[in-house]
């Protein structure tokens, strides 16, 4: 028996990436084999594959995914055949993995396997930074970067249903059209003066908390389009890591809360984990969250899918089927 997996021997661009056939993996203490329908393709994969998170080599990439148990180790209460979808799992880009029995959340009746891949790490981060890092209530104003990406789409959702107003920041006009959709009531082109916008668009206050992805290329400007006491979330950093900085620059720039939030913080016991997952679940079924699926491509093209993803040619969520 064997098994086909993306593997990283070194690090470099995309093509460092090889698909390679391996011994089928067998589950340990507390742990379960899972046959993989879909991994989801996220930033975190690219920091991995670079070094940017040094993880040793070689390893396996992709953190989230969807399919069947097939297998458990010692200490496991989930039955072969059933659904489950994982985040921190490890190797997900692969026909099989192997994944902590604690990071196995059963997939509920209503949610097709392919949508529960698309929503655990993407949709666990926007419920987290929406509901945990800064609650959103009524009349609040936050900034969202990367507003048509799959946590942007996601987050601007969840925002708008809390009562919150939503300013998304896109690249294109496609992704300013699908970022009005999700409910942003403004949207602001990548480059153009996102300060001027926030604060005409606010009477001069500014925004209650702006959520970054990008980090270098915008952290400047999201710290001055907040208002006196706001909250910079920084929970990504496409462009590049910010520079250290004096703490004195939030006092003079009116008081400012910054912080860098990881979704492992906001999922550090297993009942969290499974309160955030069915709150999730439960706005998919019911229809006041729209998943997007940008596209699936195969595993052989997991490549790929690394450079359409830090080219930013995606809007939504990028798939691989491992099936």
């Amino acid at each position: 028996m064997s098994m086909r997996a993306a593997r990283v021997t070194k690090l470099g661009n995309p093509d460092v990436i090889e698909i390679l056939e391996l011994p089928d993996p067998v589950p340990g203490p507390e742990q379960v084999l899972v046959r993989v329908d879909y991994a989801g393709v996220n930033f975190i994969d690219v920091y991995h594959r670079t070094g940017l998170y040094p993880q040793p080599l070689p390893f396996g990439l992709g953190e989230e995914g969807a399919g069947v148990v097939i297998g458990v180790g010692p200490m496991v209460g989930i039955d072969p055949g059933t659904r489950v979808a994982w985040v921190h799992g490890g190797g997900s880009y692969a026909t099989h993995a192997v994944i902590p029995a604690a990071s196995a959340v059963p997939i509920p009746d209503g949610i097709e396997t392919k949508q529960a891949a698309a929503l655990m790490l993407q949709g666990m981060t926007a419920h987290y930074l929406s509901r945990s890092t800064f609650r959103l209530a009524h009349g609040h104003v936050c900034v969202v970067h990367a507003a048509a990406g799959g946590v942007g789409l996601l987050l601007t959702q969840l925002a708008r249903g809390a009562g919150a107003r939503v300013i998304g920041v896109v690249s294109t006009e496609a992704k300013a059209d699908a970022a009005r959709a999700a409910g942003c009531e403004l949207v602001v082109k990548s480059g153009a003066d996102l300060v001027a916008a926030v604060k005409e668009a606010t009477d001069g206050r500014g925004a209650d908390v702006v959520y970054d992805s990008v980090g270098n290329d915008t952290f400047e400007q999201s710290l001055d389009a907040l208002a006196p006491r706001g909250m910079l979330v920084l929970y990504g950093q496409s462009s590049g890591p910010v520079p250290p900085i004096d703490l004195q620059l939030l006092s003079r720039k009116g008081s400012l809360y910054a912080t860098r939030p990881t979704l492992r913080h906001y999922t550090q016991t297993r009942a969290e984990l499974l309160n955030r997952a069915h709150e999730l679940f439960t706005q998919i079924v019911d229809g006041s969250l729209k998943l997007t699926i940008d596209r699936t491509l195969p595993l052989d093209h997991a490549p790929d899918a690394h450079r359409l993803l830090e080219s930013r040619a995606t809007s939504g969520k990028l798939l691989l089927d491992c099936r």
